[in-house]
């Protein structure tokens, strides 16, 4: 019997932080630059190359650790430490914003900008195609 520790299965890992992000697979899909298709294969694979999984986790807005390390009880270790907090706290509320979320906005219009700037390109690219094949 071995004792070694099974791998974690890292494909898992990315579908389970994607749901809990909210995100669906073609939304990652277009973050990173592939197919939704290639996203389901990925999220079915054991391992996935290095440069890949950092893409991915940019996109997630976590990092490679935590998709190597993540697991359905750390998750809920962390909600219940939370929740802990809550009510320990003398206010009840000692959640603190670590960013600006108006910087975070702007992040997320300049995101969908490059998306469109990105979707245009393509259907121009396909109007030249298509008068090309007209000619």
């Amino acid at each position: 019997m071995s004792t070694q520790a099974k791998p974690r299965h890292i494909g898992i890992n990315i579908s389970r932080l994607r749901e809990l992000r909210g995100m669906k697979q073609e939304a990652l899909a277009n973050a990173i630059g592939v197919s939704q298709q290639t996203i389901s294969n990925l999220e079915n694979s054991e391992t996935i190359e290095e440069e890949k999984l950092v893409e991915i986790a940019k996109a997630l807005e976590v990092s490679v650790d935590a998709i190597r390390n993540f697991s359905e009880e750390n998750v809920i270790n962390y909600f219940n430490s939370f929740n802990e907090e809550v009510h320990n706290s003398h206010f009840g509320n000692n959640n603190y914003c670590t960013f600006n979320p108006l910087d975070k906005l702007m992040e997320v219009v300049e995101e969908n900008k490059n998306l469109y700037e990105r979707l245009l390109q393509a259907e121009k690219d396909k109007i030249v195609y298509l008068e090309k094949l007209i000619k």
